[in-house]
């Protein structure tokens, strides 16, 4: 009788995840006006937002030259680029200042901590921003060169304190875990995403995101400690009832590639779970207003834990199901979740073949079978994610596990419609009050930084 009413109880949990995960899967594809209103809306020509970019870049000698290069040829001209490098990396370091040297937007910030990480990296540059808005990139970025107009619209017409824009893998066919790795970056920019910032709970993006400086400082920057400083820094902002815009175009979105091995792949959402339970420890999501925010903020942050549960649970529910006597009832219980998997598969299809269409990419038979055959083997991976994650937390690991870049992006696909101009743009989603800051040392413009154009190279001690 207890194994029956666990067996039971396990399966409804499982099913109740499943739906609700589903549903905030499809927010943006519920009504054609919902979906409008995802989109970035159409610049005016008018430019009154000055921008600092991060480029943190950690041995990415093989990618960062391209990515400075496409950031160079926004078509917004005020803006600078601060290209963030250890002081133990001399290859990168070379590429960042032989860029530095081209082009005067460019500069080059040196990070000397012993331990280096993200945050950190950002925390160090932070100081030396001039423009009114700080934008982060990584070093593979592919960037559209009219992504800046937008973003500076959408601050000027929303009165956003934060703007998140659109990221995308790319290279859908260098392997079938590349496949779902896509498509799980195509649902979250281009559905969940927006409803997380419509709800006032929202954990950022790692890049393609734009944060007035003035906000960001008081803030206090990145927790460097943390390894999801990118979400820790979206609840600590929704916490104090910043407004968040989200957008995403494909025309807009940044282009980045998926890690190129199963083990990279693993370390990389390891590190993603592990960053969403420490930020869920700091309890900075407790200060959120509703208690619905604070009850998606909880389910959210908790997700590694609710994953590595389904990877010890669902096994072992299925086992119990299959070869031990249990009541007809209750085994019809344990099939509810393979249900809500059924049609998740359906709406990972669909979300495929949109997929395809909004980036003029082909997508074959292969591809959908690949999509099917390769899910369960996907699922068992992010539970390892999760399980590996809890681990670490538990045992006080949190070293960075950083994920290498090749640029398979660069070469996968080529461009389809996203390439083109962009026209009939809807408003943005937002959420929370409006606030406004001003420049932090001056704006920075085309032709050079603002207030000491001399300097290329700033290094900047621990």
């Amino acid at each position: 009788m207890l194994t029956s009413v666990f067996i039971a109880a396990v399966s409804l949990a499982l099913f109740w995840m499943a739906a609700f995960t589903l549903w905030w899967q499809m927010h943006a594809w519920r009504t054609p006006e919902v979906l409008a209103s995802t989109r970035f809306s159409s610049p005016d020509g008018d430019e009154h937002v000055s921008f600092s970019l991060l480029l943190p870049a950690r041995h990415e000698q093989a990618v960062l030259d391209h990515t400075i290069q496409r950031l160079l040829e926004s078509g917004h001209t005020d803006f600078e680029i601060i290209v963030i490098v250890g002081h133990d990396d001399p290859e990168t370091t070379a590429v960042a200042e032989n860029a530095a040297e081209r082009d005067p937007r460019v500069r080059v910030v040196v990070d000397t901590h012993e331990k280096k990480n993200k945050p950190k990296a950002m925390n160090t540059a932070l100081p030396h921003c001039r423009g009114d808005v700080v934008g982060v990139f990584d070093a593979e970025d592919q960037v559209h060169p009219e992504l800046l107009s937008h973003v500076d619209h959408a601050f000027r017409t929303t009165g956003a304190d934060v703007v998140q824009g659109g990221v995308q893998l790319i290279n859908f066919h260098s392997s079938w875990y590349s496949l779902r790795n896509c498509l799980e970056y195509f649902f979250w920019f281009r559905s969940r995403l927006h409803l997380h910032a419509q709800k006032g709970f929202i954990p950022l993006g790692g890049n393609t995101v734009f944060v007035r400086t003035r906000t960001l400082r008081e803030a206090g920057g990145w927790d460097p400690d943390c390894l999801a400083e990118d979400c820790d820094l979206g609840v600590r902002l929704s916490s104090v009832g910043k407004k968040v815009v989200v957008a995403y175009d494909s025309a807009m979105v940044t282009r980045e590639e998926t890690p190129g091995s199963l083990m990279s792949l693993l370390k990389q959402r390891t590190r993603w779970n592990q960053g969403f339970l420490q930020v869920y420890r700091k309890k900075d999501w407790k200060q959120l207003p509703g208690f619905g925010q604070r009850l998606l903020a909880r389910y959210t942050l908790m997700t590694p834990f609710l994953q590595a549960f389904s990877g010890v649970v669902i096994p072992l529910n299925v086992a119990v199901a299959l070869f031990l006597d249990v009541p007809v009832g209750i085994a019809f219980v344990t099939f509810l979740p393979a249900v809500t998997a059924l049609v998740t598969f359906v709406f990972e299809l669909v979300g495929l073949h949109d997929f395809g269409k909004q980036y003029g990419l082909r997508v074959r038979l292969v591809h959908y079978l690949k999509l099917v055959v390769g899910g369960p083997f996907y699922q068992v991976l992010l539970a390892g994610a999760a399980m590996r994650a809890v681990w670490r937390e538990q045992r006080g690991r949190n070293d960075w596990e950083l994920t290498s870049h090749v640029g398979a992006h660069l070469t996968a696909a080529t461009p389809g419609p996203a390439a083109g101009t962009v026209a009939g743009r809807a408003t943005a989603t937002a959420a929370g009050p409006a606030s406004g800051s001003g420049p932090a040392c001056g704006p920075a413009t085309a032709a050079g930084p603002a207030c000491d154009p001399a300097v290329l190279r700033e290094d900047v001690p621990a």
